[in-house]
């Protein structure tokens, strides 16, 4: 009996990326954002750098079909259609991005997370701190790794284990909710953590203000070693009665909602632009940005240029080779390893349930799967007798390209009425004799 589950899902539907106001605002103004950026926006936004022009160019081709392409058929109906290659750039493309978080998730879910309660511990610094990320990128790391240290020692320090091991995803996130320039850190903790028995002891007391409190001096610490201020601005910083650290703590999730845990985990990972939010009219050269919060300062909507937008977007692309979500405590790499390599305890249920050992190659690899899970289709469900279609052909020369692309446009011009008809012919076909040449009509207008 065939599967009735992938005939309930939708057929997929290959993206329009034209259409997208974000490919727009692009395409009509980066070239532009480009002459005055160093005058307009490099105080505001910090230096041009040279990723931001790449990852552009590459949206620009994203999904665009004449940049290459897949041929995909159905085996069962013959039916064909194509489907462009992506840029794979993250923190811009909606699209790439997007598969990127499923891609990441599926991993969460399937090998990271432990069976265990979390909770969502959001760190924020304050807007005095946060310029030095526009030009040293990398600062938002070195906070990371302050954070996952003071909330480690918190737990530790609450539950009375000094060799308790927690496991941390840290997210590290730039954009606020007007996709301003925002530095911030979200991160899913295992709401306890682990002795060297393999049990969980779970975190008892979530005290925000000394967790907040010794954040803030790590961080002011953690600048005076950089040498990005000094002593006084330190301790001058310590006075202030509204410091700007805070730490959130109260999203908790509970060990058994799986689907919570990666739902919440893709938030804190996610693009800084949601279409949805977004409105571009060409006309009136402005752009209008939805934030995402109902209340407080950085509620309702705000219109800008779309070269000031465009600046505020392309800031938070981040430098190649940074990571932008890193793990910590049980979620490291070497501490996994170690886990996997020793003999499970015999004595009793373990702590951690065996995850399956699927690599994340072979999950990228599922990419149908994955674009079932972010656009509840399938993008090998064939639309005329949904029976399962196959990738034919890679096409990435430029003739082959042109040449395919051409026929296909060709066949796409509507053809004549078939009430229509041409005007009749004033000149005879080259092997009628003259004297059978058909004869003018007497109200027809003259040749010539």
């Amino acid at each position: 009996m065939p599967d009735a589950a992938p005939a309930a899902r939708g057929v997929y539907q290959p993206r329009r990326p034209q259409a997208s106001p974000l490919f727009r605002l692009v395409s009509d103004h980066l070239h532009r954002l480009q002459t005055v950026y160093d005058e307009r926006f490099a105080r505001e936004y910090g230096p041009w750098r040279s990723v931001v022009a790449q990852v552009a160019e590459k949206f620009l081709a994203c999904g665009i079909l004449d940049h290459g392409f897949a041929r995909i058929r159905c085996d069962d109906c013959a039916h064909a259609y194509l489907l462009g290659f992506s840029c794979k750039c993250r923190h811009f493309c909606p699209s790439c991005h997007a598969k990127r978080l499923a891609i990441w998730t599926q991993w969460l879910d399937t090998t990271l997370l432990a069976p265990v309660p979390h909770r969502q511990v959001v760190l924020t610094i304050p807007k005095r701190l946060r310029a030095y990320g526009l030009y040293r990128r990398r600062l938002l790391g070195e906070i990371a790794r302050v954070a996952a240290r003071i909330v480690t020692a918190a737990i530790r320090t609450l539950t009375g284990e000094r060799d308790l091991v927690v496991g941390i995803v840290a997210c590290l996130q730039t954009h606020g909710s007007r996709a301003n320039w925002h530095p911030h850190l979200h991160l899913l903790v295992t709401d306890g953590g682990f002795p060297t028995d393999g049990t969980f002891v779970s975190w008892p007391v979530h005290e925000t203000a000394r967790v907040t409190e010794a954040f803030r001096r790590a961080v002011l610490r953690l600048f005076l070693r950089l040498a990005l201020f000094d002593e006084d601005q330190a301790a001058g910083m310590l006075t202030w009665p509204h410091a700007g650290f805070h730490v959130h703590t109260a999203v908790w999730v509970p060990e058994d909602d799986r689907a919570f845990a990666t739902r919440l985990a893709r938030y804190c990972a996610r693009n800084p632009v949601a279409l949805e939010r977004l409105t571009s009219d060409r006309a009136a050269q402005a752009v209008t940005y939805r934030s995402d919060k109902s209340e407080g300062p950085t509620a309702g909507t705000e219109t800008v240029d779309p070269l000031e937008f465009l600046a505020r977007v392309l800031v938070h692309i981040p430098d190649k080779g940074h990571v932008t979500t890193r793990d910590y405590g049980w979620y490291a790499n070497r501490p996994r390893g170690m886990r996997l390599k020793a003999t499970p305890a015999a004595a009793g249920p373990p702590a951690i349930a065996p995850a399956p050992r699927l690599a994340p190659t072979e999950v990228a690899r599922r990419w149908a799967l994955l674009l079932q899970q972010i656009f509840e289709v399938d993008p090998l469900a064939c639309p005329t007798c949904r029976g399962a279609m196959r990738v034919v052909a890679f096409m990435t020369q430029s003739s082959v390209i042109d040449q395919i692309l051409t026929q296909l446009r060709t066949r796409a011009v509507p053809a004549p009425h078939p009430g229509a008809r041409s005007p009749p012919s004033t000149r005879a076909p080259a092997s009628r004799s003259p004297a059978r040449a058909p004869r003018l009509a007497a109200d027809a207008p003259s040749p010539g």
